[in-house]
């Protein structure tokens, strides 16, 4: 099999990260999502529960950029602020993790860190609210009271981490090779159309 790489970006309650992994066995390649932050932690040196943290806060968009902006007054990359030392942590495990072969990432930003690579193929999985929502409560036990809050500050933090990071939109069009709701479509069928749009590719 040639090398492949498949990054998924995802609305919360879409259901990305359990494609991933249905896609990522399918394939018989490896899956990173969570454990993706625990390789970086591994390799940079700082905290997981800290990187975790961060991209939450940047739910709010005018201090996440705020706390980005300002770097330590030191000379060479110490003077980077720590949420940008941060994604360049993560920069450097995404291409390590890509130049050891197949694999599906999810988040991470990672179709803009691996843009222009070979093999690599960008999925966005969006869908309805109300979609979203039942999939929420159903299956990640999202408590029903929180769902649309939680979901809300999620999709917002990730847009604004994107945004700030690739200086591209997160969840425009133009920066996946594929976008699928996956309010109307099984999680099988949808991982059944991602391979046949991967064949379909090679092929090309």
């Amino acid at each position: 099999m040639k090398k492949q790489i498949i990054t998924i970006s995802r609305e919360f309650g879409s259901g990305g990260r359990l494609i991933g992994r249905r896609l990522a066995d399918d394939l018989g390649i490896p899956y990173y999502d969570k454990e993706l932050l625990s390789r970086i932690a591994e390799e940079s040196g700082f905290s997981r529960e800290m990187m975790e943290e961060a991209e939450m806060k940047a739910k709010n968009s005018f201090f996440y950029s705020l706390s980005s902006a300002f770097g330590t007054g030191d000379s060479g990359p110490d003077s980077l602020s720590l949420n940008e030392r941060f994604f360049l942590a993560q920069f450097d495990t995404i291409r390590k993790i890509a130049d050891e072969g197949s694999c599906v990432i999810v988040g991470r930003c990672a179709d803009y860190v691996l843009r222009g690579i070979h093999g690599a193929t960008n999925i966005f999985i969006y869908a309805e609210a109300e979609d979203k929502i039942k999939r929420a409560v159903e299956e990640y036990g999202v408590p029903e009271k929180d769902v649309k809050k939680i979901m809300n500050d999620t999709d917002k933090a990730r847009a604004n981490y994107y945004n700030y990071h690739t200086g591209r939109k997160w969840g425009d069009p133009v920066n996946y090779n594929l976008c699928i709701d996956s309010g109307y479509i099984s999680i099988e069928n949808i991982v059944k159309i991602i391979k046949d749009y991967l064949e379909l590719k090679l092929d090309r």
